[in-house]
């Protein structure tokens, strides 16, 4: 095999998978050998996470995709993204002109992994239990436009919302409204460790070292039903310390896929190989990056603090230093491919201007420079992450208006250090819960928001969300979501600062690669088979 490039069919609305550098490979290994997949997904229960993979607590990529091979929901989001499809169900679908009530049939002889049947009063306990726990992940909050649920026999299930929310379908393709069996799941307390039980496609074993989970392997389902096609019988999720790592399994053969977060520099050296054992796949991808900052803290409560770092932060720069063509400039919090985007922040700041930052310190009488430490985490994102902030921190001291300083602190700490607004300015990353404007301001902006930010614009929560909701057209709701955007880049309680692309490196007798992730950043453990080299 000697090709270079593939473009695989285009998926609506975005950039089509590209696969390259296939060569021949002598690693093959038996067709019913289980599949290795290697991330830097550190998985870790502490004392401030003790429930890292329970549906009703768990809310970052790496632990939804844990989740999503095992914990059975609802909906589900297609291979080529697109409008959620019934999974768990065998119809959904409102039922009224004002999309205030959402009714589902399930599919017959549903069963959990261990023989149980699954019911319409699992379905609603799975979703009661995660709303009425509330943990401080802040993952609840995307099911919080229920009212009550209702179910009718065995099997269907009617929710009744408070307000119109064309989203819904979406929001329960996610883990948190996953299906768990009352016999394994405590109604009034998060699950402690790293079990997990559904009726998903897999069933999964975990390996834990000083409280990691380390290795996950995935075990086909026999009762499983559902729309989800699994194309091997096992996979396994092997955890690395650092994308090097990582890498050097993938050329021994000691894995299979190489998933997030690969370096750069890994990724351009797969990039210009073409006579390899190894095939890159670029997807399409909708993750951001961004400055999160606690609005009650005192050394940016002033606006004009934030709006002079919108104002000196040159996101080309920063990006072509340390991303080069695997990421893009951001202007909004949502990004460019997303219907309801507009470009925000470049609107109000234009162009990087020292003087223009200068002149908004000086009239709200700031005392420059401007003392602060951003922190990041150093095994969450990449590890590219701490160059970003290196450069960060070159740009804002650069300008003189600046004195900043950086930290790093590991995902375990920094995550429930942000939470508890330890931190004065921060910097995150979010991978989209479902590929919708929405989902890219709720989440950062309503009641009980995922960062436990302080921030509060009544006009936003009140009017422009439940406004952009009504609309079951994405297109008709623009006009709202645009004006949230234009708003966060007038107050700034967040920045945004770059969209980036993902990618898999996989041996060459894998197949459905261009599959493996779709562009939410979900790990699709069941499109992946084993074919022959060449």
């Amino acid at each position: 095999m000697n090709r270079k490039t593939l473009v695989l069919p285009a998926v609506v609305g975005l950039l089509a998978p590209v696969l390259a550098a296939c060569g021949g490979s002598d690693s093959g290994g038996k067709s019913g050998d289980a599949i290795v997949v290697g991330t830097t997904d550190r998985f870790t229960a502490s004392g401030d996470t003790p429930a890292p993979i329970d549906p009703a607590y768990a809310y970052d990529v790496g632990t939804w995709n844990i989740l999503r091979q095992t914990v059975q929901t609802l909906m589900v989001q297609p291979r080529g993204d697109g409008e959620p499809e019934p999974e768990a169900a065998e119809s959904c679908g409102f039922t009224d002109t004002g999309n205030e009530r959402y009714a589902c049939k399930l599919r017959s002889g549903l069963k959990f992994a261990n023989g149980d049947p699954v019911t319409a009063a699992d379905v609603k306990f799975s979703i009661e239990r995660a709303l009425s726990l509330k943990a401080d992940s802040g993952v609840f909050a995307l099911l919080s436009t229920i009212d009550t649920i209702e179910t009718q026999g065995d099997d269907q299930v009617i929710f009744h919302l408070k307000t119109a929310d064309a989203t819904f379908p979406f929001k329960l393709s996610t883990p948190v409204a996953g299906i768990v069996n009352p016999k394994d799941y405590q109604k009034n307390k998060l699950r402690d460790g790293f079990q997990v039980d559904g009726s998903g496609p897999y069933t999964m074993q975990a390996e834990v070292s000083n409280n990691e989970l380390v290795k996950a392997t995935f075990t086909k389902n026999p009762n499983y039903k559902g729309l989800l096609k699994p194309k091997n019988d096992k996979a396994v999720l092997e955890s690395f310390k650092d994308a090097d790592a990582m890498g050097a399994a993938l050329e021994k053969g000691d894995i299979d896929v190489m998933t997030r977060q690969m370096s750069p520099e890994q990724i351009r050296k797969l990039q210009n190989d073409t006579s390899g054992a190894i095939n890159l796949v670029e997807m399409p991808g909708l993750e951001i990056r961004y400055l999160g900052f606690n609005t009650d803290a005192p050394t940016v409560k002033s606006k004009a603090v934030r709006e002079a770092m919108a104002q000196v932060i040159d996101r080309s720069a920063l990006v072509s230093k340390v991303y080069g063509s695997q990421a893009e400039a951001l202007y909004s919090l949502v990004p460019a491919t997303i219907t309801g985007h507009s470009n925000a922040f470049f609107n109000k700041y234009s162009d990087p201007s020292v003087a223009k930052a200068r002149t908004l310190l000086n009239k709200a009488n700031i005392t420059t420079p401007v003392k602060l430490t951003l922190h990041y985490t150093t095994d969450h994102y990449g590890p590219a992450t701490a160059k970003e902030f290196e450069v960060l921190k070159e740009q804002l001291n650069g300008s003189g208006l600046f004195n900043v300083d950086i930290q790093g602190t590991p995902w375990d700490k920094f995550r429930p250090a942000e939470k508890k607004g330890a931190y004065d300015v921060y910097g995150m990353g979010w991978f989209p819960d479902f590929p919708d404007a929405d989902n890219y301001l709720a989440p950062f902006l309503d009641k009980d928001n995922t960062l436990g930010s302080p921030y509060d614009n009544t006009e936003i929560r009140n009017t422009l969300i439940p406004q952009s909701r009504r609309e079951a057209d994405r297109l008709n709701a623009s006009k709202s979501l645009t004006t949230i955007q234009d708003i966060v880049a007038d107050e700034v309680p967040i920045l945004p600062l770059w969209q980036g692309k993902q990618y898999v490196a996989t041996r060459d007798d894998i197949t459905g690669s261009e599959y493996a992730m779709n562009s939410s950043s979900t790990l699709q453990l069941w499109e992946l088979g084993r074919g022959v080299s060449g």
